[in-house]
């Protein structure tokens, strides 16, 4: 199933990046039984915060999904870390906890945060990629991220 998760990534044009390190005093992920909890990833790329910003404001719904997106591979890849290369053994995508950065009148979180979703789900296919989900508006974020996204699978 790795095998087949890498095709899926690669056939839509997604390369996982580098796992990013912790920026504070925290660990990437952690995993207790066969949960693994993924720390809140932002939109980095190249050790950058590609999307900054507030959603609505100076960026539009679009690239706030955009952003959502990149968060996602970032979680791809402190998923595929945890599972030590091995991608075959995620069971389950149990819950996405999405933050958009946005003002106090903005209410498009959820249309934000599918950008995340949608990928998991292109990714890993229904039936492991259907989560619960959280999408939360907030006044700022990390290093001016437009998104931030937390995450929590099953594995064997």
């Amino acid at each position: 199933m790795t095998n087949q998760i890498e095709q899926r990534l690669s056939a839509l044009g997604f390369k996982l990046p580098a796992p990013a390190a912790a920026v504070a005093n925290y660990i990437p992920f952690v995993i207790q039984d066969n949960i693994v909890i993924i720390s809140g990833q932002l939109p980095v790329q190249d050790h950058e915060v590609v999307y900054k910003g507030k959603v609505g404001i100076d960026l539009t719904i679009e690239q706030g999904q955009d952003a959502a997106r990149l968060c996602g591979l970032n979680i791809i890849t402190q998923l595929k870390a945890a599972c030590n290369g091995d991608l075959s053994r995620v069971q389950k995508c149990l819950r996405l906890g999405g933050f958009v950065n946005c003002s106090s009148d903005f209410t498009n979180q959820p249309k934000v945060i599918n950008g995340v979703s949608d990928l998991i789900v292109e990714i890993f296919g229904t039936d492991i990629g259907r989560h619960a989900r959280a999408a939360v508006g907030v006044n700022s974020l990390p290093l001016g991220a437009a998104v931030e996204i937390e995450a929590m699978f099953r594995i064997e």
